[in-house]
């Protein structure tokens, strides 16, 4: 089964449920292999993050390594440390992670992964959900990554375009979107680029603006109706809470908003979602995870691409925003929330 919720990226629902921030969440997990049990050395899985508690990447790896015959409370523990959408923190926090007793560590963004890169050449390091980690510096190449570190890419930024064409179908009449995100997302910034030429392509103007503060965003957003704002792009970095705060302001003035993933998303009430499948991503990473635990260097074991790609419609929301989706559209759908 996918996560609820429970396995969310960052949005403001997990403030009350998890105010115990950048403690060390203990999720108990454990494998089938009787070694480690035999010789009493559990593998501890440190699993770094920005947001408010454990991500659909964190979650997927649970449930892949469950999957693969992992047993509960004998061999295997999966920790989590997350900085509510404080990347400053993420160096401390995977510090933390390391001191803590971590074996692994387990990273589901950019900056996760070069945080945990910065803090040890020695502890592998597993990741999902990373954008071009060539060009980020963290692995010489697929085949051979090189170091400690190895994992599975996401093509959220190469999907960009094809996601803003998703985008127009679902409304014809968008002729003005805004792509707001945190000014220190990189990966927002060439997502940026991709957006404007697709935005060109399909006669739309695109508003992207970089903020460096909550209080920016939460001010551009209080300005979408004076800026002729009728549509909105979320980034996939929960840095400010951006995608978060864009979910609430496309709710209460019924401007559309388009997410890069559909878990959690939509069932907190966003229209659409086209993307990677993030909890599919981590699940993927877990056969990676195992085969560290089993031996394995991660300098040679081939970064993997995700390519479960999905479009989902929640026409709940576009009912109560009076629109009316195409059937040709709903047809490409491959999930459609009644």
């Amino acid at each position: 089964m996918r996560p609820s919720a429970a396995g969310a990226d960052c949005s403001n629902t997990y403030i009350g449920m998890t105010l115990a921030v950048l403690s060390l969440i203990m999720i108990s997990l454990c494998m089938s292999h009787p070694s480690y049990a035999e010789h009493g050395r559990p593998v501890l899985i440190g699993a770094l993050t920005e947001s408010w508690g454990p991500t659909p990447p964190i979650v997927g790896l649970r449930d892949g390594l469950v999957k693969l015959g992992y047993r509960k409370d004998k061999d295997f523990f999966l920790g989590v440390r997350f900085t509510q959408g404080d990347r400053e923190a993420l160096p401390t926090a995977a510090q933390e992670l390391i001191d803590d007793g971590a074996t692994i560590l387990f990273a589901e963004s950019n900056a996760t992964a070069k945080a945990a890169q910065q803090a040890t050449r020695r502890i592998p390091i597993v990741f999902a959900g990373v954008e071009q980690p060539i060009n980020a510096g963290l692995i010489d190449n697929f085949a051979r990554p090189g170091a400690n570190i190895t994992g599975v890419a996401s093509l959220d930024i190469e999907l960009g375009p094809k996601r803003l064409q998703m985008f127009y179908e679902l409304i014809p009449t968008l002729k003005r979107v805004l792509f707001l995100y945190a000014a220190n997302d990189t990966y927002s910034k060439q997502a940026a680029k991709l957006y404007h030429s697709a935005a060109q392509r399909l006669g739309i103007e695109l508003v992207d603006k970089a903020a460096q503060t909550q209080e920016e965003v939460l001010a551009t957003l209080s300005q979408l109706h004076e800026m002729n704002i009728d549509g909105m792009l979320t980034p996939r970095c929960c840095a400010l809470n951006v995608p978060g705060l864009i979910l609430k302001a496309s709710k209460a003035q019924a401007i559309p908003s388009m997410h890069v993933n559909r878990t959690f998303w939509i069932e907190q009430g966003a229209l659409t979602a086209f993307g990677s499948n993030h909890y599919d991503l981590g699940f993927q990473a877990a056969r990676l995870v195992d085969k560290v635990i089993q031996g394995g260097n991660p300098a040679t074991i081939p970064v993997e691409a995700n390519s479960t790609i999905e479009f989902t419609i929640n026409m709940k929301r576009a009912k109560a925003m009076g629109l009316n989706i195409h059937p040709v559209v709903l047809f490409q759908a491959d999930h459609i929330i009644r």
